[in-house]
Protein backbone atom coordinates (compact mmCIF):
# COMPACT_ATOMS: atom_id res chain seq x y z
CA UNK A 1 0.00 0.00 0.00
CA UNK A 2 1.68 3.02 -1.25
CA UNK A 3 1.14 6.04 1.38
CA UNK A 4 -0.35 9.17 -0.05
CA UNK A 5 1.96 12.14 -0.30
CA UNK A 6 0.79 15.55 -0.28
CA UNK A 7 2.23 18.17 -3.25
CA UNK A 8 4.17 20.94 -2.13
CA UNK A 9 2.30 24.13 -2.95
CA UNK A 10 3.61 26.04 -5.89
CA UNK A 11 6.09 29.08 -4.79
CA UNK A 12 4.57 32.45 -5.16
CA UNK A 13 5.66 34.48 -8.07
CA UNK A 14 7.56 37.73 -6.85
CA UNK A 15 5.72 40.49 -7.76
CA UNK A 16 7.53 43.25 -9.28
CA UNK A 17 5.42 46.39 -7.69
CA UNK A 18 6.11 49.52 -9.47
CA UNK A 19 9.17 51.68 -7.61
CA UNK A 20 7.49 55.33 -6.16
CA UNK A 21 7.72 57.75 -8.42
CA UNK A 22 9.30 61.28 -7.16
CA UNK A 23 5.64 62.74 -8.01
CA UNK A 24 4.06 60.25 -5.20
CA UNK A 25 7.05 61.42 -2.45
CA UNK A 26 5.74 65.40 -3.06
CA UNK A 27 2.05 64.03 -3.01
CA UNK A 28 3.26 61.76 -0.12
CA UNK A 29 5.38 64.61 1.88
CA UNK A 30 2.80 67.01 1.37
CA UNK A 31 -0.06 65.55 3.03
CA UNK A 32 2.47 64.29 5.82
CA UNK A 33 3.37 68.11 6.32
CA UNK A 34 0.41 69.33 6.43
CA UNK A 35 -1.27 66.69 9.13
CA UNK A 36 0.90 68.21 12.02
CA UNK A 37 -1.17 70.24 13.70
CA UNK A 38 1.76 72.39 15.09
CA UNK A 39 2.31 72.81 11.32
CA UNK A 40 -0.83 74.08 10.18
CA UNK A 41 -1.43 76.63 13.38
CA UNK A 42 2.01 77.20 13.18
CA UNK A 43 1.19 78.78 9.67
CA UNK A 44 -2.13 80.45 10.39
CA UNK A 45 -0.89 81.80 13.56
CA UNK A 46 2.46 83.23 12.31
CA UNK A 47 0.90 84.60 9.31
CA UNK A 48 -2.27 86.54 11.48
CA UNK A 49 0.98 87.24 13.79
CA UNK A 50 3.29 88.74 10.87
CA UNK A 51 0.44 90.84 9.95
CA UNK A 52 -0.66 92.48 12.96
CA UNK A 53 3.19 93.22 14.05
CA UNK A 54 3.38 95.55 10.70
CA UNK A 55 -0.51 96.67 10.97
CA UNK A 56 -0.01 98.03 14.59
CA UNK A 57 3.56 99.85 13.68
CA UNK A 58 1.54 101.79 10.41
CA UNK A 59 -1.15 102.74 13.09
CA UNK A 60 1.75 104.01 15.63
CA UNK A 61 2.87 105.94 12.86
CA UNK A 62 -0.43 107.70 12.17
CA UNK A 63 -0.84 108.37 15.95
CA UNK A 64 2.95 110.47 16.22
CA UNK A 65 2.30 111.84 12.76
CA UNK A 66 1.04 114.77 13.91
CA UNK A 67 4.24 115.29 15.83
CA UNK A 68 6.48 114.82 13.13
CA UNK A 69 8.82 117.57 11.71
CA UNK A 70 8.58 118.36 8.09
CA UNK A 71 11.96 116.18 7.60
CA UNK A 72 11.08 113.83 9.74
CA UNK A 73 7.79 113.69 6.87
CA UNK A 74 9.34 113.80 4.27
CA UNK A 75 12.34 111.05 5.08
CA UNK A 76 8.99 108.91 6.65
CA UNK A 77 7.46 108.90 3.00
CA UNK A 78 8.91 106.57 1.36
CA UNK A 79 11.64 104.70 3.64
CA UNK A 80 9.37 105.01 6.50
CA UNK A 81 6.59 103.85 4.93
CA UNK A 82 8.07 100.72 4.07
CA UNK A 83 9.71 99.91 6.71
CA UNK A 84 6.11 99.97 8.55
CA UNK A 85 4.99 97.55 5.66
CA UNK A 86 7.68 94.74 7.19
CA UNK A 87 8.86 95.60 10.52
CA UNK A 88 12.16 95.02 12.20
CA UNK A 89 10.41 93.08 15.02
CA UNK A 90 8.45 91.27 11.77
CA UNK A 91 11.72 89.98 10.38
CA UNK A 92 12.57 88.36 14.08
CA UNK A 93 9.41 86.93 14.21
CA UNK A 94 9.93 85.11 11.13
CA UNK A 95 13.09 83.70 11.80
CA UNK A 96 11.93 82.68 14.86
CA UNK A 97 8.63 81.16 13.25
CA UNK A 98 10.09 79.82 10.03
CA UNK A 99 12.90 78.66 11.65
CA UNK A 100 10.62 76.55 14.19
CA UNK A 101 8.36 75.54 11.40
CA UNK A 102 11.41 73.82 9.56
CA UNK A 103 13.05 72.46 12.43
CA UNK A 104 9.20 70.89 13.17
CA UNK A 105 8.99 68.95 9.91
CA UNK A 106 11.71 66.87 10.28
CA UNK A 107 12.28 66.46 13.66
CA UNK A 108 8.81 64.92 14.50
CA UNK A 109 9.26 62.15 12.52
CA UNK A 110 12.07 61.60 14.62
CA UNK A 111 10.50 61.92 17.92
CA UNK A 112 7.28 60.07 17.26
CA UNK A 113 9.46 57.07 15.09
CA UNK A 114 7.57 57.61 11.84
CA UNK A 115 11.24 58.34 10.16
CA UNK A 116 11.70 54.64 10.34
CA UNK A 117 8.75 53.84 8.30
CA UNK A 118 8.88 55.95 5.88
CA UNK A 119 12.50 54.84 5.03
CA UNK A 120 11.29 51.31 5.03
CA UNK A 121 8.52 52.60 2.94
CA UNK A 122 11.22 54.41 0.77
CA UNK A 123 14.34 53.31 0.78
CA UNK A 124 15.70 55.48 -1.05
CA UNK A 125 16.50 57.96 1.40
CA UNK A 126 17.71 61.26 -0.70
CA UNK A 127 15.12 60.94 -2.81
CA UNK A 128 12.66 61.08 -0.07
CA UNK A 129 14.24 63.95 2.03
CA UNK A 130 14.43 65.63 -1.77
CA UNK A 131 10.55 65.83 -1.74
CA UNK A 132 10.32 66.64 1.79
CA UNK A 133 12.69 69.82 1.01
CA UNK A 134 10.88 70.74 -2.34
CA UNK A 135 7.56 70.58 -0.45
CA UNK A 136 8.96 72.48 2.46
CA UNK A 137 10.30 75.22 0.27
CA UNK A 138 7.18 75.96 -1.46
CA UNK A 139 4.62 76.01 1.43
CA UNK A 140 7.07 78.61 3.03
CA UNK A 141 7.06 80.46 -0.11
CA UNK A 142 3.59 80.79 -0.38
CA UNK A 143 3.58 81.75 3.64
CA UNK A 144 6.26 84.54 2.81
CA UNK A 145 4.24 85.82 -0.35
CA UNK A 146 0.89 85.89 1.72
CA UNK A 147 2.37 87.02 4.74
CA UNK A 148 4.28 90.34 2.55
CA UNK A 149 1.92 91.06 0.83
CA UNK A 150 -1.04 91.50 3.20
CA UNK A 151 1.06 93.51 5.26
CA UNK A 152 2.42 95.53 2.75
CA UNK A 153 -1.38 96.13 1.56
CA UNK A 154 -2.98 96.87 5.06
CA UNK A 155 -0.11 98.83 6.46
CA UNK A 156 -0.22 101.39 3.16
CA UNK A 157 -3.86 101.47 3.54
CA UNK A 158 -3.71 102.43 6.95
CA UNK A 159 -0.92 105.16 6.54
CA UNK A 160 -2.51 106.22 3.58
CA UNK A 161 -5.11 107.92 6.04
CA UNK A 162 -2.15 110.58 6.64
CA UNK A 163 -0.87 110.20 2.77
CA UNK A 164 2.06 108.58 3.74
CA UNK A 165 1.31 105.34 2.17
CA UNK A 166 3.71 104.60 -0.60
CA UNK A 167 2.40 102.31 -3.97
CA UNK A 168 3.90 98.70 -5.20
CA UNK A 169 5.28 100.82 -8.09
CA UNK A 170 8.17 102.46 -5.62
CA UNK A 171 10.88 102.38 -7.45
CA UNK A 172 13.27 99.93 -5.95
CA UNK A 173 10.53 98.54 -3.88
CA UNK A 174 10.45 95.31 -5.17
CA UNK A 175 13.87 94.09 -3.94
CA UNK A 176 12.63 94.77 -0.42
CA UNK A 177 9.13 92.76 -1.41
CA UNK A 178 11.27 89.87 -2.52
CA UNK A 179 13.80 89.86 0.76
CA UNK A 180 10.56 89.55 2.89
CA UNK A 181 8.73 86.37 0.72
CA UNK A 182 12.09 84.45 0.11
CA UNK A 183 12.66 85.42 4.45
CA UNK A 184 10.88 82.11 5.86
CA UNK A 185 11.89 79.82 3.24
CA UNK A 186 15.62 80.30 3.89
CA UNK A 187 14.76 80.17 7.59
CA UNK A 188 12.95 77.15 6.99
CA UNK A 189 15.40 75.17 5.16
CA UNK A 190 17.89 76.13 8.15
CA UNK A 191 15.75 74.94 10.94
CA UNK A 192 15.28 71.31 8.65
CA UNK A 193 18.89 70.98 8.35
CA UNK A 194 19.42 71.91 11.83
CA UNK A 195 16.73 69.02 12.66
CA UNK A 196 18.66 66.59 10.37
CA UNK A 197 21.94 67.08 12.93
CA UNK A 198 20.07 67.31 15.88
CA UNK A 199 17.10 65.21 15.74
CA UNK A 200 15.70 66.20 19.22
CA UNK A 201 13.03 68.35 19.20
CA UNK A 202 13.28 70.88 21.78
CA UNK A 203 17.34 71.41 20.77
CA UNK A 204 16.99 71.37 18.09
CA UNK A 205 14.44 74.49 18.22
CA UNK A 206 16.60 76.25 20.81
CA UNK A 207 19.76 75.69 18.39
CA UNK A 208 17.61 77.28 15.70
CA UNK A 209 16.64 79.97 17.60
CA UNK A 210 20.22 80.51 18.82
CA UNK A 211 21.91 80.00 15.22
CA UNK A 212 19.30 82.61 13.40
CA UNK A 213 18.68 84.99 15.97
CA UNK A 214 20.69 85.10 19.29
CA UNK A 215 23.84 84.65 17.27
CA UNK A 216 23.67 87.88 15.55
CA UNK A 217 23.02 90.10 18.88
CA UNK A 218 26.76 89.11 19.50
CA UNK A 219 28.58 90.13 16.51
CA UNK A 220 29.18 94.16 16.31
CA UNK A 221 30.17 96.10 13.06
CA UNK A 222 33.16 97.85 14.46
CA UNK A 223 35.66 95.02 13.11
CA UNK A 224 35.91 93.77 9.74
CA UNK A 225 35.95 90.23 10.65
CA UNK A 226 33.11 90.53 13.21
CA UNK A 227 31.24 92.91 10.46
CA UNK A 228 32.01 90.24 8.05
CA UNK A 229 30.02 87.62 10.00
CA UNK A 230 27.01 89.47 11.12
CA UNK A 231 26.48 90.52 7.41
CA UNK A 232 26.73 86.51 6.31
CA UNK A 233 23.52 86.37 8.66
CA UNK A 234 20.18 85.87 7.66
CA UNK A 235 18.67 88.79 10.14
CA UNK A 236 21.06 91.66 8.93
CA UNK A 237 20.80 90.22 4.74
CA UNK A 238 17.16 90.96 4.45
CA UNK A 239 17.79 94.23 6.36
CA UNK A 240 20.13 95.48 3.75
CA UNK A 241 17.95 94.29 0.81
CA UNK A 242 14.45 95.71 2.55
CA UNK A 243 16.19 98.87 2.13
CA UNK A 244 15.06 101.13 -0.99
CA UNK A 245 17.45 101.59 -3.86
CA UNK A 246 19.05 104.50 -3.52
CA UNK A 247 18.92 105.61 -0.20
CA UNK A 248 22.24 107.37 0.81
CA UNK A 249 24.35 105.24 2.68
CA UNK A 250 24.26 105.29 6.56
CA UNK A 251 27.67 107.10 7.71
CA UNK A 252 27.47 105.45 11.18
CA UNK A 253 28.24 101.66 9.81
CA UNK A 254 32.06 101.30 9.50
CA UNK A 255 31.77 98.62 6.66
CA UNK A 256 28.78 98.09 4.72
CA UNK A 257 27.18 95.67 3.19
CA UNK A 258 26.61 95.20 -0.74
CA UNK A 259 22.63 93.85 -2.09
CA UNK A 260 24.30 91.23 -4.35
CA UNK A 261 26.26 89.75 -1.62
CA UNK A 262 23.01 89.63 0.47
CA UNK A 263 21.58 87.44 -2.34
CA UNK A 264 24.30 85.00 -1.81
CA UNK A 265 24.31 84.76 1.61
CA UNK A 266 20.54 84.20 1.33
CA UNK A 267 21.14 80.97 -1.48
CA UNK A 268 23.76 79.99 0.86
CA UNK A 269 21.69 79.67 4.09
CA UNK A 270 18.98 78.38 2.20
CA UNK A 271 21.09 75.56 -0.13
CA UNK A 272 23.20 74.91 3.08
CA UNK A 273 20.26 73.64 5.19
CA UNK A 274 18.99 71.70 2.19
CA UNK A 275 22.61 70.16 1.73
CA UNK A 276 22.58 69.08 5.52
CA UNK A 277 19.49 67.68 5.56
CA UNK A 278 20.68 65.58 2.59
CA UNK A 279 23.83 64.66 4.45
CA UNK A 280 22.83 63.89 7.74
CA UNK A 281 19.67 62.01 6.95
CA UNK A 282 21.06 59.91 4.30
CA UNK A 283 24.62 58.80 6.60
CA UNK A 284 22.88 57.93 9.77
CA UNK A 285 20.98 55.24 11.54
CA UNK A 286 17.77 56.20 13.11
Amino acid sequence: MTALTSAAPPAALPVDEPRARFRDLLLAEWHKLLSLRSIRWGLLLGLLGLVFLNANAAIADVNDWPHFTDAQREFFRPAGSLAAGFTNNACIATLLIAGSLGAVALVSEYATGQIRTSFAAVPARRALLSAKIAVLTVVMLGFGVLATGVSFFVSQAILSGRRAGISITEPGIWRALLASSLLPAVCALTGLGLAALVRHSAATVVTTTTVLLLVPNFLSQNHHWSACLYHATPFRAWQELHELVGLPPNPNITFPAQPAGEWLVYLAWAAGGALAALFFGTRRDV
